[in-house]
């Protein structure tokens, strides 16, 4: 077939699209922090662009989620990193550019400027083995891999990320996770960027001054995930609050020399939208149950910015652009060779301060329609120079990003009341400083805005964190092996006994969550030094014989006494939860058979033609078979017609239910034909009165039948 010459065309620029994307697809690798209250993803390429993790745009506010064991709690759309200077002679051509600005994010990271060559997680110690019925069941699996342990580390995580770049300036960026409940809602950054001269991953070298040198950091928040998600809700005015559409972002500490002068930060937070029909600040679910979608403050606190190459003391006039940037009509392109836009990108990089800033432009209004010729809304953009980088010369520069806000259990508890307000059938109101007030949307209001305080308290954590040298005080580690079994009557959890040998060790807690693993957890079980035990026996699921409980989630902590919280005096601290959730369910199975006769072989015969209609389609269920009326304990014993043995189980769990994958000792798939099933009772075994209701030997044979 003869192509004409726009098919032609058509197809090369997708033969196009698709090898670049395929470059760029190769070149990126993800890493995940999640061991504290904040979870969130990096990119090895040096700033997480937008839906850089997925490529998936129904997933362009990913990242940051907090609380994190809820879902859809994401606050990050795009984050950006930009170096330029003055006056650059391009090795690469013959110009000489006014401007010279290289960039990765918020949009694109295009694989010529910023050139990763080490990206890999340090941690403190391996995550925990988590087993849910002889199954592995954590999120960590995936997304806590750590690729070398060092047990002098202060943070449990860091991601070191080391790139070189087309102009010649290396980056070596350390982003840092801790556990410890009072700083667990931060990561710290730190970022070291030295003149080398190495343009390239072949070690090229072009020495050079380089002059006016800018380090520009863009942060695009967005909020109110959960409203999105819940469709038919009514929640969200519409999709554009995932973009940052009425994101509102401030900026203190802009004067070092003013006499309010704390800290230098910056932070965002979900603003009115005018397409609401009530008061939306912090999305409230005004036709549920009124718990705030967006109830967070996300931002990022400058901790320490070299004052020039060869002087470490802290600047604090840097950063010295802290101007929102529009996220659509911005400059957010990045092309190496495009004077004009490298200009309009330095140009925003030395915008200097925004006085007055976004949050008070925006003031009491409606965030969407200040915004309204950026349809994206705006972006916290924040800039550190001008610097004189001479070969060899370097800049460090330190961050912590922190999201807070008021927590989930008072979110719901004021939502509730919010709820009740509207209606008319509560009239009186605690407000956050002890005072009661009459408004319910006044109500609702304040208590959002107490997250404000929230992320300033975060901040101050961070700084004194850096400033201590990291010398934070440490939680016991948690145990390196967490095991459930499911069974009839109660479900079994154990734990490894490591740390035990933690100072001010004091015993563990284990909570438990019913139905799904996203929701809050009861604490079901705690003990000290004084009845310190590695197991625990969970006989209070909720469920009956004949409607047995399912889907039960577990963690265990490791906790001290309390001596050492310097934050809460008195409060224990304890290991993260996250590292020991177990993601797959536990049940409470059928309960034990009183009598022998009850057991059964199910399906029988098992006919491989109608698996789909016995256990499930799943790998793990497609030849499974299984034993019923069962005693709590049993050895079963598996013969061929001929009577030789190919397996042997060991039912031990206190129910009446076992299950076997028609696999031989050696792991081998069981052939077509006739097989019996031996059933025989270990010891004596009493009811709850202590009566003996199986005696030592008891046993019974069942004969069953597998067409392949």
């Amino acid at each position: 077939m003869q192509l004409s010459r726009f098919q032609k065309y058509v197809i090369v620029l997708v033969t196009l699209f698709f090898a670049t994307d395929g470059l760029f697809a190769q070149a990126r690798t993800i890493r995940w922090l999640r061991v504290g209250d904040l979870h969130s993803w990096y990119m090895n390429l040096g700033a997480e662009i937008e839906i850089g993790r997925t490529s998936s745009a129904n997933e362009q506010l990913d990242g940051l989620r907090w609380e994190a064991l809820y879902r859809y709690q994401d606050t990050e759309v795009a984050k950006g990193l930009w170096i330029g200077s003055t006056n650059y002679e391009e090795h690469l051509n013959t110009n000489i550019y006014t401007n010279k600005v290289i960039g990765v994010g918020p949009r694109s990271a295009p694989t010529d400027q910023f050139l990763p060559y080490e990206f890999k997680m340090i941690g403190r110690f391996n995550a925990p083995l988590v087993i849910v019925d002889g199954e592995a069941a954590t999120e960590n699996r995936l997304n806590d891999v750590v690729d070398e342990v060092d047990p002098n580390l202060v943070p449990d995580r860091m991601i070191v990320n080391k790139l070189h770049t087309s102009m010649g300036v290396s980056v070596t960026r350390k982003m840092m996770a801790f556990s410890q409940q009072n700083h667990d809602d931060y990561f710290i950054y730190d970022y070291v960027f030295k003149n080398t001269g190495i343009v390239d991953l072949d070690g090229t070298v072009v020495e050079r001054t380089l002059t006016d040198v800018m380090f520009f950091f863009q942060y695009r928040y967005g909020f109110g995930l959960e409203a999105f998600r819940c469709v038919g809700c009514g929640w969200a005015p519409n999709n554009s609050i995932t973009w940052g559409y009425n994101t509102v972002n401030q900026v203190i500490g802009q004067d070092p020399s003013a006499s309010d002068f704390e800290m230098r930060a910056q932070y965002s937070w979900y603003g009115k939208h005018s397409a609401s029909p009530f008061a939306s600040l912090g999305a409230p679910w005004r036709n549920g149950d009124g718990h705030m979608a967006a109830p967070q403050f996300a931002g990022v606190a400058t901790i320490h910015a070299d004052t020039a190459p060869g002087n470490t003391a802290d600047d604090l006039n840097q950063p010295t652009t802290t101007f929102h940037i529009g996220s659509d009509r911005g400059p957010q392109a990045n092309n190496q060779f495009d004077a004009n836009l490298m200009t309009r990108k330095y140009n925003a990089m030395t915008a200097g301060h925004s006085e007055p800033s976004h949050a008070e432009l925006v003031g009491d209004g409606f965030a969407d329609r200040f915004s309204a010729s950026e349809f994206g809304g705006y972006a916290q953009g924040q800039g550190f120079g001008p610097y004189t980088l001479a070969p060899g010369d370097s800049i460090h520069i330190v961050l912590a990003e922190g999201v807070k806000g008021i927590n989930r259990t008072r979110n719901f508890d004021v939502g509730a009341q919010w709820i009740r307000g509207l209606a008319g059938t509560q009239t009186e109101f605690e407000m956050p400083d002890g005072t009661i007030g009459t408004d319910a949307n006044a109500f609702k209001d304040a208590w959002f805005w107490t997250g404000e305080d929230s992320i300033k308290q975060t901040f101050r954590l961070a700084i004194d964190n850096y400033n201590s040298n990291y010398n934070i005080p440490q939680a016991p580690p948690p145990p390196r092996i967490f095991e459930v079994q499911s069974g009839g009557d109660q479900i079994i959890l154990s734990w490894a006994d490591n740390a035990t040998s933690w100072p001010n060790f004091n015993g563990y807690r284990v909570y438990r969550a019913i139905g799904r693993p996203d929701t809050t957890y009861e604490k079901i079980f705690e003990c000290d030094l004084s009845n310190l035990v590695h197991e625990y026996r969970d006989r209070s699921v909720p469920g009956s014989a004949l409607q047995p409980s399912k889907d039960v989630y577990y963690y265990v902590q490791s906790v001290d006494d309390g001596s050492t919280n310097d934050v809460k005096p008195g409060e224990p601290l304890a290991s993260s939860k996250f590292y020991t959730m177990t993601n797959k369910p536990a049940e409470l199975l059928t309960p034990a058979a009183e009598v022998l006769s009850a057991v059964r072989v199910v399906p029988n015969p098992y006919d491989i033609r109608s698996r789909s209609l016995q256990f499930g389609t799943e790998p793990a269920q497609r030849d499974q078979i299984s034993f019923f009326g069962l005693p709590p304990e049993c050895t079963i014993k598996i013969y061929t017609e001929r009577g030789d043995l190919i397996d042997t189980i060991i039912h031990d769990n206190g129910s009446g239910t076992e299950r076997w994958q028609s696999l031989t000792s050696s792991d081998q798939t069981i052939v077509s034909g006739v097989y019996i099933a031996h059933f025989e009772v270990p010891r004596d075994l009493t009811d709850v009165d202590g009566n003996v209701q199986f005696r030592a030997g008891d046993s019974i044979t069942r004969k069953f039948i597998v067409i392949r």
